[in-house]
């Protein structure tokens, strides 16, 4: 079995152009489009009442909404309603969020991890319909069941990181997702300690650029490595062959602009879906060999609606019907 293409909007996109760009990537031929709530940009759910009410085929992501932020039966209504009205086309994600986000905003749980369990728990019974009563460290339910529950229930994805995290997806989300950069390297990392077997499916974010000329796709892809230096990127870094060095090149750079510019291309290359049609469609290749089966580009540079026409040129010959 294949895999399926999809787009994230950027996070930054201007509000204006929002629409057109849910467009754009429903009429490029993309299977999947998603939507990150990063703080203090865009809701998670009203981005994907929007896309869904815009389109008429896309498959719309939530990847991913912060446990910590809004109590699990009022998520669950949102969803509900959204999955009833448009069935089949909502996948959401749920995840730990940012920690120095949820802590500017008073979210931060004592137990990010028993937060997750307990949400993922809860929001999955309720999707499915049953009348949930839980008393647990974060979540409090009692005798809760939704009115209207979906027909059929979206799947629900965990965004997460770290091998605890992983490891707990695996046994409590319907599949993971992992942000970018995703590589084969830590693909395998993650599967192992995912541990669900193939039954489980990964969305992996990466940031992309498609262009004949291999040094203007990079040139456009280096500004949005920059976060790769950063801490808590380093599960995605370590299992690489040069996460040493990368560490190293972060810690020496006395900017963000300084580490991406010493950034060496074959590195780019592997911290990016980056290149010509058939070089980018050969990493996806071995992306979904590596265990991805939802692939999901961010396009790099200033103009991202535009780029989603080159992004449409690594499309697989044979779409999901």
């Amino acid at each position: 079995m294949g895999y399926t293409l999809g787009v994230m909007a950027p996070p930054n996109l201007p509000i204006r152009t929002f629409i057109d760009y849910v467009a754009h990537a429903e009429n490029h031929g993309f299977d999947e489009v998603w939507f990150a709530e990063d703080c203090f940009l865009k809701g998670g759910v009203s981005q994907t009442a929007v896309a869904l009410a815009s389109t008429s085929r896309i498959v719309v992501g939530m990847g991913i909404l912060p446990a910590g932020v809004r109590n699990v039966a009022f998520v669950a209504l949102d969803i509900a309603f959204l999955a009833n009205l448009y069935p089949g086309r909502l996948m959401v994600g749920i995840g730990h969020g940012m920690a120095d986000w949820m802590r500017q905003v008073g979210a931060l749980p004592t137990s990010p991890l028993t937060l997750l369990k307990e949400y993922l728990q809860t929001l999955r019974a309720l999707l499915a319909g049953e009348t949930v009563t839980f008393s647990g460290r974060h979540v409090q339910l009692n005798a809760v069941r939704l009115d209207e529950p979906p027909s059929t229930a979206p799947l629900v994805f965990a965004g997460v990181r770290g091998p605890k995290s992983l490891a707990l997806s695996g046994q409590h989300a319907d599949g993971t997702i992992l942000a970018e950069p995703v590589t084969p390297e830590y693909l395998d990392f993650a599967r192992q300690k995912i541990g669900a077997g193939s039954n489980h499916p990964i969305v992996a974010y990466n940031i992309a650029a498609v262009d004949d000329d291999g040094d203007a796709a990079r040139s456009r892809v280096r500004p949005a490595l920059a976060v790769v230096g950063q801490p808590a990127w380093a599960p995605h870094i370590k299992p690489l062959g040069f996460a040493d060095e990368l560490t190293a090149l972060s810690r020496d750079s006395s900017s963000a602009a300084e580490f991406v510019r010493g950034i060496p291309d074959e590195w780019v290359d592997q911290l990016a879906v980056v290149g010509s049609p058939s070089q980018a469609q050969e990493r996806l290749r071995d992306l979904h060999l590596a265990g991805a089966d939802h692939l999901v580009l961010t396009p790099a540079g200033d103009d991202p609606v535009s780029a989603l026409e080159n992004l449409s040129r690594v499309r697989p010959p044979t779409r999901r019907s």
